[in-house]
């Protein structure tokens, strides 16, 4: 475990002076040419702070070559894009005839143009075409008449042109910083973690005691493959603009990595199951399983260490293992568990078998039918009865849009700032609106944290700067050279908890804007300046904010969390053993489940962020318990999935000698899956709910207009149940007849005396199958179980005066509802 941390510090270090060193390396190209490259070349670039500006929005975030390749391509873009308006602008209307008002107006309706767009345009070309509008327009502006409607648009293009050329050159020399190459460190890295969780967690089996189990599912933990993943998908998309002979490389890794992250599931999955058992050392592993095992360990760690050697390759195919019969120890396992208690062991064995299958086969690219698809398709659409109010509702509906709403948002926060700015001072007015430009997001942040974020670290860095320049204010190299240990010292606040990118970008561009540039006037009257037009643009930024999202992130926690529940309830109900035509839908519940709680997630990290005001504080502790169980119900699907896959093939192979079992296999199955559900269904409901004193409005609103007399009363114990309702023992019971049911087939349908090896492995196979389904069903009633106790807590936080019983307020929901 140290050794992990160590190496973990090592890296950051490593990776903050390298991140420093470009940045330093680029500015400083920005520099000489600005302060001391010919005089021709500094009047083209009239805008040196506007380069100093470019370098941080390409540079600042761990770029490769790659990356900046691509950061040319988006300014390109960008200057295309806000050049041509501005210039027309000009020569039709004539700068001398600005106003503080035209210009706003003039600003917001460019800026809404370059929004509207949406994901379509990547942010960074967002970036820097906002950063020139407000130059362009708010710089016309200040000189009036004497400003050239060709020089001075040439002149923006030029500063962003010497930002992109100053980050190429910076990414390239003394050594190119090659995307593949991170791409293939980190590779490296993943492939080392995944190793050691495997032996980690494969040896952890064999342990005389649960302490020592525990240790060595914890030093598992310390090599977690989420943060590199991460960092392997952010250097992808720098890849395909470095070689043209990256293409093969770029495809294997893909498809190495997406093996890695399935690999990854089921190494969740066998902790889990090591979490689960009760006892150890387990009887039933001899001296054979624990050789098998661990050959069975050997191979995979072998076979996942050869597909980092294949990334070059033409095909991640790797070798097959040297004994063919790898995994003949688990033959031995011929009966179905009678008990609970040893589900979890047959349940990681059969992940120990589903992990070699995983770290030997190839996964396939995503196909265009594996993404849902949405389709507004309306069948009256064309009907003239219903013409005018579809296309009524089709307008409504596309003003209100969230690309629509991004684009209001954008439009007028920058009008707003660059007029407020100019207000407060005609000279510098374009700092107001600068900030609000190069660091706009067309998804939703924790606005207050991050605005917070952004004026801290505009305050440092100033406050930096302005210091810097009093001690070696005639030295020019040396207020130069101090900017390295700034640019280090900001690569941590980037990576730190505290100020995170928003503040570390911010505390780089605040000193470098200083110490950067000469002839701005005495520094601190600067520094004044700009910080005051800098929480001026913030400001307006934060106002629109709130005005177009009323919505806070803990009412979006909320939502968010009641559709996971319902994409739960539908990921659970498509569990079948009959049905594999269900397969397709299968996948696609896991994978909107997927996105549910990835959703869920950054809005509970956004709302623990947000400050409460006068509203009910955001139970972050109770959300993230949430989290974790449907983290885990998700990670436990997809694993109880490919247990189905198998057994459906199974089923379809011989279909006359299943059918009398299956059948009850598949009664009990639906009889668990009808309780969970049930149980979802009304957390779902519970979850939706505003307060008590809301329902009991509704439920006393009914009563009074309605003559149902039974408005408010217990619904029927058979229309409402509660996994929790069962206990330990309902819940053995239940799962009993599922084993029971299991064992009859197997001792049916395979008989033990035939001594085929073939049969024996389908029999085995068959027992690992259903047990391991077993388990995932028993997982997935105690998740729900937590569930019911985190959703309790939730409600009680809401309503501290009340009693809660959960049972009874889905039946008031339920007769609400009849």
């Amino acid at each position: 475990m140290m050794a992990a941390a160590t190496n973990g510090g090592k890296s950051m270090w490593q990776a903050c002076l390298a991140s420093a060193f470009r940045t330093a390396l680029a500015t400083t190209i920005v520099g000489s040419v600005t302060l001391l490259g010919p005089h021709s070349l500094k009047k083209l670039i009239e805008l040196p702070s506007f380069s100093y500006v470019t370098v941080g929005i390409i540079i600042l975030n761990d770029a490769t070559f790659g990356d900046s390749l691509r950061g040319s391509w988006y300014a390109l873009y960008a200057t295309i894009q806000s050049m041509g308006p501005a210039m027309l602008s000009f020569w039709i209307i004539g700068p001398s005839r600005f106003t503080k008002e035209t210009i706003a107006v003039a600003v917001a309706l460019a800026a809404f143009v370059v929004a509207l767009p949406g994901e379509i345009t990547h942010f960074i070309a967002k970036r820097i075409a906002l950063g020139q509008i407000v130059l362009l327009y708010v710089i016309a502006y200040i000189n009036g008449a004497r400003t050239q409607p060709l020089m001075h648009p040439l002149g923006v293009a030029a500063s962003t042109a010497l930002g992109v050329a100053a980050c190429i050159l910076a990414l390239l020399f003394p050594s190119p910083r090659l995307a593949c190459r991170q791409v293939k460190k980190n590779y490296k890295l993943l492939t080392q973690n995944t190793i050691k969780r495997v032996k980690l967690l494969m040896k952890a089996i064999c342990e005389d005691d649960k302490a020592s189990v525990f240790m060595s599912v914890s030093q598992a933990n310390c090599f977690s493959t989420t943060k590199l993943l991460q960092i392997i998908t952010h250097y992808q998309k720098g890849m395909r603009w470095e070689r043209p002979q990256t293409k093969i490389f770029r495809s294997n890794c893909l498809y190495a990595v997406e093996k890695l992250k399935e690999v990854d599931i089921t190494l969740r999955g066998m902790e889990l199951a090591l979490r689960s058992i009760n006892s150890f050392p387990i009887s039933m592993i001899n001296e054979d399983m624990k050789h098998g095992l661990n050959s069975l360990m050997q191979q995979i760690s072998l076979t996942i260490k050869e597909t980092k050697h294949n990334l070059h390759g033409a095909s991640l195919t790797v070798p097959e293992p040297s004994e063919k019969n790898i995994t003949n120890f688990l033959h031995s396992l011929q009966t179905i568990p009678t008990t609970l208690q040893d589900l979890p062991f047959y349940f990681y064995l059969f992940c120990t078998k589903l992990l070699y299958m995983k770290s030997l086969a190839e996964p396939t690219p995503p196909s265009i039918q594996d993404q849902p698809t949405e389709k507004n398709g309306n069948p009256n659409l064309n009907s003239p009865e219903g013409n005018k109010e579809n296309w009524a509702n089709s307008f409504v509906t596309t003003l209100t849009s969230p690309k629509l709403m991004a684009s209001y948002k954008c439009s007028l926060s920058l009008g707003l700032a660059v007029y407020l700015g100019l207000v407060y001072s005609k000279k510098d007015g374009f700092w107001a609106g600068l900030p609000v430009a190069v660091t706009y997001t067309s998804g939703r942040e924790a606005t207050f944290r991050v605005t917070n974020l952004k004026a801290q670290g505009t305050v440092l860095g100033t406050v930096y700067g302005v210091l810097i320049s009093f001690v070696f204010e005639r030295f020019l190299v040396l207020r130069f050279l101090s900017l390295f240990p700034w640019f280090l010292f900001t690569s941590f606040l980037q990576r730190s908890q505290m100020y995170g990118p928003a503040g570390g970008v911010s505390a780089a561009i605040g000193a470098l804007l200083i110490l950067g540039r000469e002839n701005f006037g005495p520094p601190k009257e600067f520094a004044i300046t700009r910080i005051v037009e800098t929480f001026i643009g913030l400001s307006c930024s934060i106002f629109v904010d709130i005005l177009f999202r009323p919505k806070r992130a803990s009412t979006c926690a909320k939502v968010e969390l009641s559709n996971s529940i319902s994409t739960l309830v539908e990921s659970i109900g498509s569990l079948s053993i009959l049905h594999d035509s269900s397969k397709t839908k299968v996948e696609q519940n896991q994978k909107k489940l997927k996105g549910h709680v990835n959703k869920l997630k950054k809005f509970v990290v956004e709302a623990e962020a947000e400050p409460n005001f006068w509203f009910l504080p955001f139970h972050g502790a109770c959300y993230n318990k949430l989290l974790e169980s449907l983290s885990r119900l998700d990670d436990v699907l997809q694993l109880g999935s490919q247990a189905l896959k198998f057994l459906q093939q199974e089923v379809q192979r011989c279909e006359a000698c299943w059918k009398e079992h299956v059948n009850l296999i598949e009664g009990d199955i639906g009889h668990l899956k009808e309780l969970i559900c049930n149980s979802m269904k009304s957390f779902e409901e519970i979850s939706k709910l505003k307060s008590l004193g809301f329902l009991e409005k509704e439920l006393e609103k009914k009563k009074n207009t309605t003559s149902d007399v039974e408005v408010g009363k217990s619904t029927p114990k058979s229309s409402i149940c509660m996994v929790s309702g069962l206990g330990e023992d309902g819940l053995e019971k239940t799962l009993g007849s599922y084993l029971q049911h299991s064992r009859n087939a197997v001792d049916h349908l395979y008989d033990d005396d035939d001594d085929v090896e073939d049969e024996k492995e389908l029999k085995s196979q068959v027992v690992l199958s259903l047990s391991a389904l077993g388990f995932c069903l028993s997982a997935i009633m105690k998740e729900t179980m937590k569930i019911e106790e985190a959703i309790k807590e939730l409600v009680q936080w809401e309503n501290p005066s009340s009693v809660i019983n959960l049972y009874e307020i889905s039946c008031k929901l339920h007769s609400l509802h009849k």
